[in-house]
């Protein structure tokens, strides 16, 4: 009898215990977080439509991932010609594109992936991008990689988030 009493308040006891916890969670400043944030896809209207099975953005929350965009006339879904220097000017617009249907712009962005087929063209690639980011720029990560799609020079990814 004892062992069966026992058992029955070790099973009572984790039941509650799984009935706090998931009752409602807290983050380490004692928020409730939310069981499922919702994910919104994000596409711009003046976007290059590739056909391939990404999406521009997603948001989710407060925080809008963006996928790696090329620098893709948003009229001929072609790259633009002109080398780094255009194809990351065009890249950024796209990507304000994409921040604007988010309702958020540059200032939001916090991370940079920035993917470079050659180191040769970095200091072209940062006079540009500052152009974006003229003070205060986000954290950052440059990577040379030996070839992007489409024979681009560069390919930028960021986070978002909206505060």
């Amino acid at each position: 009898m004892k062992i069966f009493a026992r058992g029955l308040w070790l099973v009572a006891g984790v039941i509650l215990g799984i009935a706090a916890t998931s009752a409602v969670q807290r983050d380490l400043f004692g928020q409730a977080l939310p069981s499922r944030i919702p994910r919104r896809i994000i596409r711009p209207e003046k976007a290059p439509n590739t056909g391939l099975p990404f999406s521009p953005g997603v948001r989710a929350g407060s925080t809008l991932y963006i996928s790696g965009h090329l620098g893709r006339s948003p009229a001929t879904n072609a790259l633009v010609a002109g080398g780094v220097e255009a194809e990351t000017r065009q890249s950024l617009a796209n990507i304000r594109e994409v921040l604007r249907a988010a309702g958020m712009d540059f200032k939001d962005v916090t991370y940079v992936t920035a993917y470079i087929t050659s180191f040769q063209d970095f200091e072209k690639f940062n006079a540009v991008y500052r152009e974006a980011f003229p003070t205060d720029p986000p954290a950052r990560a440059t990577v040379q990689v030996s070839a992007l799609n489409a024979g681009a020079h560069v390919e930028l990814q960021m986070i978002a988030v909206r505060q």
